[in-house]
C-alpha cells in the first residue's frame, strides 16, 4: 500500500470562487495551518510510516476534461485488470470464502425497500425492514439451535470481542482460553478491542495428529479466573473439533462460558452448537449469499442461550414481534437496543453494532430460498470436494497434509516439503490459479505451507487442474 500525501491544490479551477469545494483555496489552507501550528498537510499524518508514503506527485490519468464515453472507456480499461473468482481458479479461504451467490438473492436484496432503508431507527416507519430482520433472527436461531440471535454485528472477529466483553460484564473475570489454531486476524482484532480491559488470552495446545484441542492442556489452564473458553468448529485450519461435548462439560464444571465460533454453512451437516451446550455462538455470515465484497462488508453472527442476565448484556439490537390490542394486526419493534446511540452511554454494551442490516437480510433471503435440504446439499457438496482434493494432494510426492487423519470441512493445510511456497504460488498464478493462503508467518511450525479452500464453486476439473500444475512445479 502506498499513501499519497502530495496534495495538489491548484488543479485548474478557481478554488476561491467554487461554491461546492470550501476551504481549499491556498489562502484558506495557509490560515488553517497557521491556526493549528503546522507548515503543511503532511504534518497531520506524521504517525504514518514514511516507507508507505508516496515520494512523488500522484499521476492522474484524466488531467483534462473528457467526454462521457472517453471517461467510460478509460475507467473500463482500468477495471478490466481486476480478476474475479470466475476469471481465476481461486482457492483462497481463511475467513472469507468464495461461494456462489444466486441471482435471485441479488435481485431481492436490490429492491429499494431493503436497499435504501439502511437501519430501523424509527420502528413505526420501518416495519418491512424490522420484519426481515426478525426473520433473519428466527432462521439463524433454528440453524444454530440457540434461543436468541441479535441483528447483527460487523463480522466474526468483532463478534468474538463482543462475546469476551459480555462474559466479563457477567462474571468479572479477565482470562480467556483460545485455540492455538485460531484465525490470527480475528485474534488481532480481539486484542485491539479488549485492550482497555487488559484481558488475558491464553492459547490451548492442539493435538499433533488431528489438530483438536489438547484436553489435558485445557484442564491444566482452566481455573476460577477463566471467564470463557473459545473454540472454532470447523477450525481456522479446516479440521472438525470432535471433542465438543467433553470441552463443554469441562467449561461448565468450572462455571465459565462456552463460546463457539462457526461457519454457518457447515451446519448443513455438522451438529449445531446449541446441541453441545454453547452459551454464546459467534460466526461469519459471509457464506450465506454475501459474496466476497472485496473483503467486506461482512456479517457478524451473535447468539446466546436464554438467560435474563445474558439477555440484558446482549450487544446490538433485538427485533421482536407483537400484536395490536385487538389482536388482529402484527407489528415489529426493537425490543432491545443496548447501543450507546439509544441509551445512556455508560450503560451501553456496544457501539459497533450498526450498519449490517442489509447483510443480515441477505443471509435471511439466502437461507429461506435454500431451505433445510438445500443447505444440506451445499454442505455435502463442499465436504465431498474438500476431501476429494485432500486425497488428490496426498498422491503427490513432495506434499504433506498436516492433520490428514482429521475430518475436514472446506479447508486443509498443504505443506511443500522440498519447494518454496513463493515459487510454487508464483507458478500457479501464471497459470490462472489463485493459490491458498500462505501460513508461513502465522504458523511457522508448518513450514512452507498454505491453507487451501474448496467450495461449491469448484468443479472436479478445477481441482484436477490445480493438482496437475502443482505437480509440474514441486
Amino acid at each position: 500500500m502506498i499513501l499519497d500525501l502530495n496534495f495538489q491544490i491548484n488543479i485548474g479551477v478557481n478554488m476561491d470562487s467554487h461554491p461546492w469545494i470550501p476551504n481549499l483555496s491556498e489562502k484558506d489552507l495557509r490560515d488553517m495551518f497557521k491556526a493549528i501550528g503546522i507548515k503543511d498537510v503532511k504534518e497531520l499524518f506524521n504517525d504514518i510510516p514514511r516507507k508507505i508514503v508516496l515520494k512523488r506527485i500522484l499521476k492522474v490519468g484524466l488531467n483534462k476534461p473528457f467526454s462521457e464515453i472517453e471517461v467510460y472507456k478509460y475507467v473500463h480499461r482500468i477495471l478490466s485488470k481486476n480478476k474475479s473468482i470466475y476469471d481465476l481458479r481461486c482457492f483462497v479461504g481463511g475467513g472469507i470464502w468464495p461461494h456462489y451467490v444466486p441471482a435471485v438473492v441479488k435481485e431481492i436484496i436490490g429492491r429499494s425497500e431493503f436497499y435504501t432503508s439502511y437501519t430501523p431507527y424509527q420502528p413505526e416507519a420501518s416495519q418491512g425492514v424490522l420484519q426481515a430482520l426478525f426473520e433473519y433472527q428466527s432462521l439463524m436461531s433454528d440453524l444454530l439451535e440457540m434461543d436468541i440471535v441479535n441483528a447483527s454485528l460487523y463480522d466474526w472477529s468483532t463478534a468474538i470481542a463482543e462475546a469476551f466483553l459480555m462474559t466479563y460484564r457477567l462474571n468479572k473475570r479477565k482470562k480467556f482460553l483460545i485455540p492455538s489454531t485460531m484465525n490470527p486476524r480475528h485474534l488481532e482484532v480481539v486484542k485491539t478491542i479488549t485492550a482497555p480491559w487488559r484481558m488475558k488470552m491464553i492459547k490451548i495446545k492442539y493435538d499433533a495428529v488431528n489438530g483438536v484441542i489438547d484436553l489435558n492442556d485445557l484442564e491444566d489452564k482452566i481455573d476460577e479466573n477463566t471467564s470463557g473458553v473459545y473454540i472454532e468448529n470447523p477450525s481456522f485450519l479446516g479440521f472438525i473439533e470432535t471433542q465438543v461435548d467433553e470441552i463443554s462439560k469441562m467449561v461448565h464444571e468450572n462455571n465459565s462460558f462456552f463460546i463457539v465460533g462457526v461457519d454457518p454453512i457447515s451446519l448443513g451437516i455438522l451438529r449445531p452448537p446449541g446441541k453441545y451446550g454453547a452459551d454464546i455462538v459467534v460466526g461469519e455470515g459471509q457464506p450465506l449469499g454475501l459474496g466476497l465484497n472485496y473483503g467486506g462488508p461482512l456479517l457478524g453472527i451473535f447468539a446466546i442461550k436464554y438467560d435474563e442476565k445474558m439477555l440484558r448484556q446482549l450487544p446490538g439490537r433485538l427485533i421482536g414481534m407483537t400484536k395490536t390490542l385487538d389482536g388482529r394486526d402484527v407489528g415489529y419493534t426493537m425490543v432491545l437496543q443496548t447501543r450507546e446511540q439509544h441509551i445512556r452511554r455508560e450503560r451501553a454494551t456496544s457501539n459497533i453494532c450498526t450498519n449490517e442490516s442489509l447483510c443480515a437480510i441477505t443471509a435471511a433471503i439466502y437461507l429461506s430460498l435454500l431451505g433445510r435440504n438445500g443447505l444440506r446439499k451445499i454442505s455435502e457438496n463442499i465436504f465431498y470436494k474438500c476431501n476429494y482434493a485432500l486425497k488428490r494432494f496426498e498422491e503427490l510426492n513432495g506434499i504433506e497434509i498436516p492433520f490428514s487423519k482429521a475430518v475436514h470441512f472446506k479447508e486443509f493445510i498443504v505443506k511443500y516439503r522440498d519447494s518454496s511456497i513463493d515459487r510454487v504460488h508464483k507458478y500457479l498464478r501464471k497459470n490462472g490459479i489463485q493459490p491458498g493462503l500462505s501460513l508461513k508467518n502465522d504458523f511457522p511450525e508448518f513450514g512452507e505451507a498454505a491453507l487451501y479452500c474448496f467450495t461449491e464453486i469448484h468443479s472436479k476439473d478445477d481441482i484436477d487442474f490445480l493438482i496437475e500444475k502443482i505437480s509440474e512445479v514441486i
